[in-house]
């Protein structure tokens, strides 16, 4: 047990071991596990603030590094790197662990993943946020995301890596200008691979899913509507460049109780623990099975 988790590995059916935490729900469970699901180049670190208020919340807690990430083992196939086998891995660890239907809380890459087992397990679901993303990805944000995803950084210190963070998510964090939020974003991001050696905590093959030509982000509006009837709660950064006004309406006019939380001030995407981001997860999580 460290930080109020256990920290524990899996065996998928293909062969990579996925490194996965489970925060325990305090003062016993109320309501389905949450499974938290990270970004394309993000770990279990993206949670270490959300997933304590959560358990705080009665709920068990469940974050995995997806393969290639942070702790799990890379995958030698990288045509493997795509988001319908970590959905795979992800319902398997479900099973893992007894937990029948979870509430599925997915940031970016990890809401594509929420919204595919929705149609491919909608029993598994028992409601779900989707944090700064839709069916449909603005050519601006894809296009930010292709500049870095991939290419590899690394810095001899963690001041270093701190503003090698803020070079590239400072646009998303306009507001943010204390070096504390910097060096602990860069720590999400980064490891130290040996003295002086810190580098991205991933391996760059991951970036196949959203490289030119990818069909891993085509025609995705069959996947959001699995959610029509899932209750569901969209987070959104004021001043995101991925999740466009256009593909939100058109969400809200296929889902029409489709709950939405607008974060001032923030990007893509939101680390849910903003005031605005999280008084909404809270009182979703609240009504939530």
């Amino acid at each position: 047990m460290t930080a109020g988790f256990e920290e524990r590995r899996f065996q998928t059916a293909d062969g990579p071991r996925l490194e996965y935490r489970v925060y325990a729900a305090e003062g016993g469970e109320r309501g389905s596990p949450v499974l938290c699901l990270h970004g394309l180049t993000r770990n279990v670190r993206d949670f270490e603030e959300l997933a304590p208020r959560i358990a705080g919340l009665g709920r068990r807690v469940i974050v995995a590094s997806q393969r290639g990430r942070g702790g799990s083992d890379p995958d030698p196939q990288a045509e493997r790197y795509n988001p319908a086998v970590y959905t795979a891995d992800m319902l398997a660890l479900l099973d893992l662990l007894e937990a029948p239907r979870a509430v599925f809380v997915g940031t970016s890459m990890g809401g594509l993943m929420t919204m595919i087992a929705a149609a491919t397990a909608p029993d598994r679901v028992a409601a779900a946020v989707l944090n700064d993303i839709g069916p449909e990805i603005d050519p601006a944000g894809l296009a930010r995301i292709r500049g870095y995803a991939g290419r590899g950084a690394s810095a001899a210190t963690w001041r270093e890596a701190a503003e090698l963070t803020r070079a590239i998510n400072a646009p998303a964090f306009p507001a943010q200008r204390d070096p504390a939020f910097w060096e602990s974003f860069a720590r999400k991001l980064f490891r130290e691979a040996g003295p002086g050696q810190i580098v991205l905590d991933y391996d760059p093959a991951i970036a196949r899913t959203v490289s030119e030509g990818s069909d891993s982000l085509v025609d995705l509006w069959p996947l959001f509507d699995a959610l029509r009837p899932i209750p569901t709660l969209l987070v959104r950064g004021e001043i995101t460049d991925v999740l466009m006004t256009s593909t939100l309406e058109e969400m809200r006019r296929r889902k029409p109780d489709l709950e939405v939380a607008s974060v001032p001030d923030v990007g893509h995407a939101p680390f849910m623990t903003e005031p605005a981001a999280w008084r909404a997860v809270r009182e979703f999580l609240s009504d939530s099975p």
